[in-house]
C-alpha cells in the first residue's frame, strides 16, 4: 500500500501545568501537576478499525504497530507523518506483540493462529514459525542480547523460546494453573522475567533449562499485567485489578506499592521506564491518562491523552528516551516527547 501522510494531533504540557481533563464517565481522569514537560503527538492509522495493539520504537525513529483487527503491521515515520502498511499473508493472524532483531526484521506474535511471524521490511517478505496448536494466544515477545526471542502464550499458560538462527522452538508450562503469562522483559544477565495476569506472581525463566521460578506478590488480589525494567534490574509493574503501581527488587524479593492517581478503578496498563522515571497509562479513567512516577521523590504527575486513548495496552521507550504508544480503541499511535 502506498505511503499515507497523516497530520498529528499535538498536545503540549508546559512547566507545572497539566492538560484540562473532561469528565466523560463515572471514573474521570485525575489531574496532577508537576515539573515534567511532555508533548503528546497522535496519528490516525490508515485502515479504520485496525485496533493498534502494541507499538515498537525502532532505532531509526519510526514507530511500528500491530493492526490486530486489520491483520496488518504498520510503520509510521513521525517526522513526515507517512505510513506504510504490510498485509500479513496468513488470514486472521491477529498480530499482537512486536520486537525487532539486530538486522531490522520485525517479529510479531500471531495471537489468533499459534505462530511467531517475521517481516523483512526491506522486501516485504513474511515468514512463519509455527507453534504447537495447543499454544493458543501467543502474546508478548522480547529479544535477549544473544538474539533469542522469548515470548508469553497467555491463553495456554505457556512461555516459549525461539532461536531464529535454527528455528528451534521450546515451550514450557507455567507452574501456577491459569497464570495467564502476560508482559515480559529481559534483565542485564539475559534472564527473562514475566508477570502472571491470572495470579499475583512475577516469574523468571532460567535461560538454559527454562525452569520457571515464581515470586508471589504480598497481596493475593494483585494482578500484574505489564512490566518494565530499569538499569539496575529493578522491575516495575502495573497492577490492573487493584489500581496500583508496584516495584519489585529481584535481588531482595522486596515489593513496594503505590496507589495510582486514578484510584482502585484506574486499571493501570502499558508501562515503560525512561529518563529516571516510571511512565504508564491508566485505562480506567475517561480520558485515559499518561502517568509519570518519580521513584526517588515518590510523586505522581498526570496528563490526559488528547484522543482519549481508547486503552493504551502497551508502550515502549525509544532510543532517545521518548515513548511510543498504541491507542487501540481510537485507531491511533502516539509519540510522547519527554522534554
Amino acid at each position: 500500500m502506498p505511503n499515507r501522510l497523516a497530520l498529528p494531533l499535538i498536545a503540549a504540557a508546559l512547566l507545572c501545568c497539566t492538560l484540562p481533563v473532561r469528565s466523560a464517565s463515572a471514573h474521570p481522569a485525575v489531574s496532577l501537576a508537576g515539573e515534567a514537560q511532555v508533548i503528546i503527538r497522535e496519528w490516525v492509522v490508515p485502515t479504520a478499525g485496525s485496533h493498534p495493539h502494541d507499538p515498537l520504537a525502532a532505532p531509526d525513529g519510526s514507530i511500528w504497530y500491530t493492526g490486530q483487527q486489520a491483520n496488518t503491521l504498520g510503520r509510521l515515520d513521525p517526522k513526515t507523518g507517512a505510513f506504510k502498511e504490510f498485509h500479513i499473508p496468513v488470514a486472521n493472524s491477529g498480530p499482537h506483540g512486536l520486537a525487532m532483531d539486530g538486522a531490522g526484521n520485525v517479529w510479531f506474535t500471531a495471537n489468533s493462529q499459534a505462530y511467531i511471524g517475521k517481516l523483512d521490511p526491506r522486501t516485504g517478505t513474511f515468514s512463519e514459525f509455527k507453534l504447537d496448536p495447543s499454544a493458543r494466544d501467543p502474546h508478548t515477545p522480547v529479544f535477549d542480547r544473544a538474539g533469542t526471542l522469548w515470548f508469553t502464550v497467555q491463553g495456554a499458560n505457556i512461555v516459549g523460546r525461539l532461536v531464529p538462527r535454527t528455528g528451534e522452538v521450546k515451550l514450557v508450562t507455567v507452574p501456577t494453573p491459569r497464570a495467564n503469562p502476560y508482559g515480559i522483559v529481559v534483565d542485564s544477565h539475559d534472564v527473562p522475567w514475566f508477570v502472571e495476569f491470572g495470579s499475583n506472581k512475577i516469574a523468571s525463566i532460567d535461560p538454559v533449562t527454562m525452569a520457571i521460578h515464581e515470586h508471589a506478590l504480598p497481596n493475593a488480589a494483585a494482578r500484574p499485567r505489564r512490566i518494565a525494567i530499569e538499569g539496575d534490574d529493578v522491575m516495575w509493574y502495573t497492577d490492573y485489578a487493584r489500581g496500583y503501581l508496584g516495584r519489585f527488587d529481584p535481588k531482595t524479593g522486596g515489593v513496594t506499592e503505590w496507589l495510582s492517581p486514578g484510584g482502585a478503578n484506574a486499571q493501570p496498563y502499558g508501562i515503560a521506564f525512561s529518563k529516571n522515571a516510571v511512565w504508564y497509562s491508566e485505562s480506567g479513567p475517561k480520558p485515559n491518562t499518561l502517568v509519570r512516577f518519580d521513584p526517588h521523590a515518590h510523586t505522581f504527575q498526570t496528563w490526559a491523552i488528547p484522543s482519549g486513548g481508547g486503552v493504551v495496552r502497551n508502550m515502549m521507550t525509544a532510543h532517545d528516551g521518548n515513548l511510543a504508544l498504541a491507542c487501540s480503541g481510537v485507531n491511533r499511535v502516539a509519540l510522547v516527547e519527554l522534554k
